[in-house]
């Protein structure tokens, strides 16, 4: 801190640069425990979540699976459904859905709670103070005792030759188109990219799924890719794996996409192309190199969340490691407080329970360890795995595929990591996140009553198959001579 000069006196106890997950839940946390906090935002409350990423993309996914389950119909002894629908008006849908969501993260309501709502671009001028230029030209200087950056992030955009010649579309801007793409190239075989590639598949367009690495959604297991690839191309969706973009070109008005797989040059033409190649942390433009903050690919911070200057605290996408909004919120938690009350009491962020979920069909959940992680850190584990085609609810439902595999510690029924694929997987997986947080192991799961028939069943099942594996042989052999006794 030495070379700034500290002000005698603050006018906040807080200063907050993003009014996205993490801002806002840090601001609300401030002012719930009585602080005087201003919270900064120079575009949309409620950030990438709310305008352009989970809110937008799930209520489309939810038109494009009505269409989905239409057209699987007959499985259902319905001889024929249709739908007859016009793309803009499902993604003038998607809007409605943002703007009735919009009041929960609006400056009314932060207002009410207590915060001070600044509309403007923030830059941080000393380690104590923030300089606001508002909307309309004005500029503020703060002072504040500690200041949160949750800055966000925004889609990462390779540099690949002639992109900028064919356009493009990102999970930020592709919410703006109105006809629908005949043909669509998603550039990216993540979470992202896959969730739109199966929407736009299902709403009828023609799409091809690129991806770099051998599998889609690599940082799952093997054969969660392969189930979910399975499914991608029985519902159309051309899946190429290991195509490495090279170059993008216009070949008489068409254009094409020049890829390398093998040693062979591959040419992919399209319409129009979404590039879903992961996110990048927004580091620039507020102060950060100015200040010497310490930066990599995000913000470095220590395990209190805290920069190298330890007033001023990273959360969200702008600090990692996760890129959740659920784990910006679980991050604006401890930042709030160790902010607000260091040193008199600060906590160290917890990331031992982080579940997650991709928003396919069948959804992918997952929290702790997989198997592949597992084995790349050296962790002994045993496995528990039910599939879903034996389950009564999958089977009524005609969705009677996926699986819940479960790793725990070898002869221990203490949960390592569950994966769990299927319908609902996102919902299902809660159980589990309480189980792994509260330390439950899978003998009081199975010995929980679930309600049947549901989806839920299967969590019980899966500690079946563990307890199945752990049944105690001496103890049958000395019941079964019991019981023979008994028989006289």
């Amino acid at each position: 801190m030495s070379g700034w000069k500290k002000p005698r006196r603050f006018e906040r106890n807080l200063v907050v640069i993003g009014g996205g997950a993490a801002g806002l839940v840090t601001a609300y946390i401030a002012a719930a425990v009585k602080a005087k906090v201003t919270l900064i935002e120079k575009h949309k409350m409620g950030g990438d979540c709310l305008n352009t990423g989970c809110v937008p993309s799930k209520a489309l996914i939810r038109s494009a699976k009505l269409l989905s389950q239409m057209a699987r119909s007959r499985e259902l002894g319905i001889r024929e459904a249709r739908a007859e629908f016009d793309f803009s008006e499902v993604m003038e849908r998607v809007q409605r859905t943002v703007r009735a969501i919009e009041p929960h993260d609006s400056i009314a309501r932060y207002t009410g709670l207590g915060v001070e709502v600044i509309e403007g671009a923030a830059k941080i001028v000393s380690p104590w103070e923030v300089e606001v230029v508002r909307h309309d030209g004005a500029t503020q200087r703060l002072t504040t005792r500690s200041i949160i950056i949750a800055a966000g992030g925004r889609p990462f955009v390779p540099p690949i030759p002639g992109l900028d010649e064919v356009g493009y579309l990102t999970s930020d801007t592709v919410w703006g188109l109105r006809e629908l793409p005949r043909r669509l190239l998603v550039l990216g075989g993540g979470a992202i990219g896959s969730e739109l590639a199966q929407a736009f598949a299902r709403l009828k367009a023609q799409v091809t799924l690129v991806q770099q690495a051998p599998r889609i959604l690599n940082r799952e297991d093997p054969d969660v890719s392969e189930l979910v690839t399975q499914r991608f191309r029985a519902e159309g969706i051309e899946v190429l794996v290991e195509h490495k973009a090279k170059k993008f070109l216009i070949e008489n008005g068409e254009k094409i996409l020049l890829a390398e797989h093998g040693g062979v040059e591959v040419k992919i033409p399209f319409d129009a192309m979404l590039i879903a190649a992961g996110r990048a942390a927004n580091l620039k433009g507020y102060g950060l190199e100015e200040l010497g903050v310490t930066t990599s690919r995000t913000i470095d911070t220590n395990a209190f969340l805290q920069t190298n200057y330890p007033n001023i605290y990273a959360v969200g996408d702008v600090a990692g490691p996760f890129q959740f909004t659920h784990t910006a919120a679980h991050q604006a938690w401890y930042a709030a407080v160790n902010a607000l009350f260091d040193p008199f009491k600060k906590f160290k962020a917890d990331y031992s329970v982080i579940p997650w979920a991709t928003f396919i069909d069948p959804e992918v959940a997952r929290v702790g360890l997989n198997e592949q992680e597992a084995k790349a850190q050296g962790i002994a584990y045993e496995l528990s795995r039910y599939d879903l085609d034996e389950l009564d609810r999958a089977i009524v439902d005609s969705e009677a595929h996926g699986f819940v595999k479960v790793l725990t510690v070898p002869g221990k029924d203490k949960i390592l990591g569950v994966t769990l694929v299927g319908e609902h997987a996102g919902d299902l997986i809660a159980e589990y996140v309480l189980a792994m947080k509260h330390g439950i192991g899978l003998n009081k799961i199975l010995g929980t009553i679930h309600i049947y028939p549901t989806l839920a069943e299967a969590n019980k099942y899966a500690a079946g198959v563990w307890k199945k594996a752990h049944v105690p042989q001496k103890l049958l052999r000395w019941v079964a001579r019991f019981h023979a006794w008994r028989r006289g």
